[in-house]
């Protein structure tokens, strides 16, 4: 650390710090975007999920956000959870969040948040929590977090470099997130919509279900949009596959489970594509330090890019292969779901080539019985309305929501031809691939920056020796 380096606290730096405000959120555009703890996901916000909340013109500018500003969550598990805002939509905060807004003339707002990512800030908010039934910290207590700060264009030099890693990772993510889209509207047109099995009853002039005539109008005029070169908006293009068709039945028949299905298909359960439907370990070991352990995963640790280690807990070696004999590790092609908590049944991925890991039993593990099945699964588990079905209909409690695995065991899904699942996989592999590759170059750079930041904010490392190193 260089002799120009200054020490301060977070609320030094602060112009002024406050609670936020207390509404209620709606998915509706009644107001601002309500950014709530459970919009920050290690330290980043989807912004297409946060809901908004009606406000007085009064109020919303007494608790918009401005640029810079850095939300905190003050209470729970999440404690400590924090946001740097960038201005890019027109926001309020939540009673539960506290906003430190920094005084740009002390210290570079990027640079300190970078503080709040590290180490020594979790070390801080874990040994300032009070409370046993809701464990928290209040804005004094926060407001003490010390930092030490270099020069100004350091501070900037500092958070050039580590935010030019995290834009190229949040590329990435909204890479993957649309490539998932794509994934998701091929399952939908062939797995929910039955868009094949409806163009070949078309084409034989075979009935058509009520239930399912409006979406029939969709595909006679996707088909007419295909003769004529046009394809319509929110329609799945097939021209420029080779021809699914041919593995599809002509007709459809009704089941009680699902209702209206096409022909020859049958309604099964999720059990009986699974070699396994089980969760994790029910003991939870002591936690120990990083370097001395090897990480516990939970439902919280669970993210589109696969398992998050840098939020996981670690706990000894011995406990962790007790754990992992115990079949507590996930296993390639796995599919991961977050069982309880304010995620339940929301976080879904296929575990691929990770570092080793033993789960919790908040997460349930499906092993599919082949690598096609576990591709089907995780898109199948991933979507909205799966995730909505899972919630009505196989999640117990209020206060903490939880899927019963005995229940879900028995979730329906569709059963059908082996040469359907096999044609599906061989048209979305291309997609899984990049999004695959997409994933796996995120977590380089996540390493990358982690590996990064305590040197930098410490001073071990300097951005003129970094430039050096690079060139």
């Amino acid at each position: 650390m260089g002799s120009e380096w200054t020490e301060s606290t977070l609320a030094e730096l602060s112009s002024s710090v406050s609670y936020g405000y207390t509404e209620s959120a709606s998915p509706d555009k009644v107001g601002p975007h309500f950014l709530r703890i459970t919009d920050i996901q290690n330290g980043v916000v989807d912004w297409n999920s946060v809901p908004y909340c009606p406000i007085s013109e009064k109020d919303h500018l007494k608790y918009k956000l401005n640029e810079g500003d850095i939300v905190v969550a003050r209470t729970g598990n999440s404690t400590g959870e924090n946001y740097l805002f960038e201005g890019n939509h027109d926001a309020v905060f939540a009673s539960y969040l506290i906003r430190f807004c920094i005084n740009d003339s002390l210290a570079h707002p990027k640079f300190v948040w970078y503080s709040m990512r590290s180490q020594d800030w979790w070390a801080f908010v874990n040994g300032s929590k009070t409370g046993s039934a809701q464990a928290g910290a209040n804005a004094k207590v926060l407001g003490r977090f010390h930092l030490d700060l270099p020069p100004l264009p350091e501070q900037k030099a500092i958070a050039h470099i580590l935010g030019t890693l995290d834009d190229k990772i949040e590329l990435n993510r909204r890479m993957n997130a649309t490539l998932e889209g794509m994934a998701q509207a091929l399952f939908k047109s062939w797995f929910v919509d039955f868009d094949p099995v409806i163009d070949n009853a078309l084409a034989a002039g075979n009935p058509i279900p009520d239930e399912l005539a409006p979406r029939a109008e969709v595909r006679r005029q996707a088909l007419s949009d295909q003769k004529t070169g046009t394809t319509q908006q929110g329609s799945i293009d097939d021209s420029t596959l080779s021809d699914p068709k041919s593995h599809f039945p002509a007709a459809f028949q009704f089941t009680e489970e699902l209702g209206w299905i096409p022909e020859g298909w049958d309604v099964g359960c999720i059990a009986d594509l699974c070699n396994t439907v089980t969760d994790g370990s029910h003991h939870s070991p002591k936690s120990v330090d990083k370097a001395s352990g090897q990480p516990m995963a939970s439902s919280k640790d669970l993210t589109q890019l696969g398992i998050d280690f840098e939020s996981c807990r670690f706990i000894s070696k011995n406990n962790f292969s007790e754990l992992e004999r115990n079949g507590c590790s996930p296993q390639i092609g796995d599919v991961l779901i977050a069982k309880d908590g304010a995620r339940c049944g929301e976080t879904c991925c296929i575990h691929v080539d990770d570092d080793p890991v033993v789960l919790l039993s908040s997460v349930a593990i499906l092993r599919p019985k082949t690598a096609s099945l576990s591709t089907f699964l995780s898109t199948l588990m991933s979507r909205a309305e799966t995730v909505a079905d899972l919630r009505e209909n196989y999640v117990s409690g209020s206060a903490i929501p939880r899927i019963i695995l005995r229940d879900f065991k028995r979730f329906p899904v569709l059963t059908f031809p082996s040469s359907i699942l096999e044609t599906w996989v061989k048209h979305s592999q291309a997609i899984h691939r990049r999004a695959v590759a997409s994933r796996d170059e995120a977590k380089k750079l996540s390493r990358l920056r982690d590996t990064l930041l305590p040197r930098l904010i410490s001073g071990e490392l300097s951005t003129d020796a970094l430039s050096k190193t690079n060139e």
